[in-house]
């Protein structure tokens, strides 16, 4: 069985919080708590897929530990009018014990079958001041026509979702 190419290039720029020309930007950043704690907490809830349950999207429980390279399938909506969107881990920053001022999270970018073409970033930050941060970062355009119709819907959609996962990670951090 062959795995799914991704349905945009370049992949991976995500994770240096670059987009390539021709695609729409979303970029957040929150303040969500303080001290190394809250951090480990968020860090962990974004790499168990716990920050995208919390934001309502569903995400098998099966799923397992954010790892590069690993698919997986998020769903947004409710029963016969959920929306799956297949993605593909394509990095991975884990959270180290050193003190100092870290960063830890995922990207994931989309597959054949998700309604967009682009990448996603995850990320937990802990400042040397302790001020614990959530990073959402992403790229994306329609992945065809019927989406590019709906695209005010769609539009809508992704900032719904970004909200909601800022919110999750206020839950996380606390």
């Amino acid at each position: 069985m062959t795995t799914p190419s991704f349905t945009y290039e370049p992949v991976g720029l995500s994770q240096r919080g670059e987009s390539p020309d021709g695609f729409r930007t979303v970029s957040r950043r929150a303040r969500v708590g303080t001290g190394h704690a809250a951090y480990v907490r968020l860090a962990d809830g974004i790499l168990c897929w716990d920050l995208h349950r919390g934001a309502g999207l569903s995400v098998p429980a099966d799923q397992g530990r954010a790892t590069a390279g690993r698919g997986v399938v998020p769903g947004f909506g409710v029963g016969r009018l959920r929306l799956p969107a297949p993605c593909r881990v394509v990095w991975v920053e884990e959270p180290t014990d050193d003190g100092g001022a870290q960063r830890a999270g995922f990207g994931y970018g989309t597959l054949p079958g998700h309604p967009e073409r682009g990448e996603e970033a995850f990320i937990a930050v802990l400042d040397p001041d302790g001020a614990v941060y959530f990073e959402v970062f992403a790229f994306s355009r329609h992945a065809n026509w019927f989406f590019t119709l709906g695209a005010p819907v769609a539009r809508f959609c992704q900032e719904l979702v970004t909200r909601r996962y800022l919110a999750a990670a206020r839950r996380l951090a606390s």
